[in-house]
């Protein structure tokens, strides 16, 4: 029972952290989305790179990106706080109720994964450059988002028994 109940101690965790991004988002809108107009922008990466035919300056599409950023997060906190209740109510139940509840948990955490894998540290550290700014690097924070989420995720992933219990 305790690996179940650290299972979902960690998801609801990492429900709260988007919980906070999404919050954050929101409530401090310019900050962030100056973030993401440098990003697209690179205009703070190295001078002369020969990458700046990537740059978008369209303040259309600072918008789009952020709105896709924020819509992906909201979208992956639903469904891990929803993750984290379908477990809560299979706690006690046999081991194969509770593997299968984890459904929506996994498919949370898949989310959150790819958009710090393919948003921030491929498309926006890579594609963008990001990794070349001093300024507007979200790199750093974007791998240690991805590996705190992946250690819950590997650990939700074993299989439980009902020897576990």
């Amino acid at each position: 029972m305790m690996i179940r109940t650290a299972k979902i101690l960690l998801l609801s965790g990492v429900a709260l952290f988007y919980t906070l991004v999404v919050f954050n988002n929101l409530t401090d809108y310019g900050s962030n989305m100056q973030f993401v107009r440098h990003v697209l922008l690179m205009d703070t990466t190295i001078p002369g790179n020969n990458g700046m035919w990537r740059s978008i300056s369209a303040p259309i599409a600072d918008t789009v990106f952020y709105w896709i950023i924020i819509c992906w997060e909201i979208v992956t906190g639903v469904l891990l706080w929803l993750g984290a209740l379908r477990l809560l109510r299979v706690l006690r139940q046999p081991a194969t109720f509770f593997n299968v509840a984890k459904s929506t948990a996994v498919l949370a955490l898949t989310l959150s994964l790819l958009m710090w894998l393919v948003a921030f540290i491929s498309v926006g550290g890579e594609w963008f450059l990001m990794w070349q700014s001093k300024a507007w690097s979200g790199e750093e924070t974007a791998f240690r988002d991805f590996v705190t989420i992946a250690v819950v995720f590997l650990l939700l992933a074993q299989p439980d028994t009902d020897t576990q219990a």
